[in-house]
């Protein structure tokens, strides 16, 4: 084989490694970011539901906590550039394929570049709070906003339907994945202990099923937005969680789902260490 063949190939083979270890430095800083938010909006809502309505349990009430802490600023920078990293990686996927067998499917791919969507987003609104404060709108001032435009566009009440039902599909499916721990074809389960496999399972099995119950629950209000004919009847993540103390149950099922998102913060950080990427 000709030197500048070897050369060519040597360094193909470095610059894939290259590209392989910002795309895992990318995706561990992401999961990473997602575990604080989840974390700080599942103490928000505990504290909710044991009297202090003062908060927002959503991602800008996480962002004011951090803003608040010391160092708050750098904190805020630190988890913006994880949420770009986390939006990088999913577009990888979508581009390059997900990691696994199944990685390179259509439907798979799909689901990356929607998720990418839903990365960048986060991470512009994190970004844009951290260089001058702006808080923007609520998710519940965001959620009723979005059903209002959508319910004036023809076939508005249909599309406005149609996506809640999709969101409360997402949420169950997240749900069943979670309890059948579909997680572990995502995890580097043969090198973790007994410990941290136990660790895995409590924290994405109640985290994971506490997450569905989050979407599918929203999901519902779009629906009932749209069979009312009123986007009043939307709600974010805030008003979603709010909702759990108006049942029967009260304050203890809200203080249920809010430790599961607190264990849903905690596997993404198992995820950050141990997932295949």
């Amino acid at each position: 084989m000709k030197p500048s063949v070897v050369a060519r190939a040597g360094r193909s083979t470095t610059e894939r490694k290259v590209t392989a270890s910002v795309t895992e430095g990318a995706a561990r800083a992401g999961l990473a970011a997602r575990g604080v938010i989840y974390l700080l909006v599942g103490a928000i809502a505990l504290q909710i539901a044991f009297g202090d309505t003062s908060r927002q349990a959503d991602r800008q009430g996480a962002l004011e906590q951090i803003s608040g802490k010391p160092l708050g600023a750098v904190l805020l920078w630190a988890l913006g550039i994880g949420l770009v990293g986390m939006a990088l990686w999913r577009l990888s996927e979508a581009v390059l394929g997900a990691a696994g067998p199944d990685g390179h499917k259509a439907r798979n791919r799909l689901l990356a570049a929607g998720r990418c969507a839903f990365y960048a987003f986060a991470a512009y609104s994190v970004l844009r709070f951290a260089a001058n404060g702006d808080r923007g709108s609520s998710s519940d001032e965001q959620s009723r906003d979005v059903t209002a435009k959508v319910l004036q566009w023809p076939a508005g009440q249909w599309i406005v339907a149609v996506g809640g039902c999709a969101v409360v599909v997402a949420g169950v499916w997240m749900g069943v994945q979670a309890l059948r721990r579909s997680y572990h074809d995502e995890l580097k389960i043969a090198e973790m202990s007994g410990a941290g496999r136990r660790l895995a399972d409590v924290t994405g099995v109640g985290g994971g099923v506490a997450r569905g119950l989050v979407f599918a629950v929203v999901g519902a209000f779009a629906v009932r937005a749209a069979v009312d004919y009123d986007p009043d009847r939307a709600k974010g993540l805030d008003d979603a969680l709010r909702s759990f103390a108006d049942t029967p149950l009260g304050p203890w099922l809200l203080a249920c789902v809010a430790l599961g998102l607190v264990l849903f913060g905690l596997f993404s950080f198992v995820a950050a260490r141990r997932r295949r990427v």
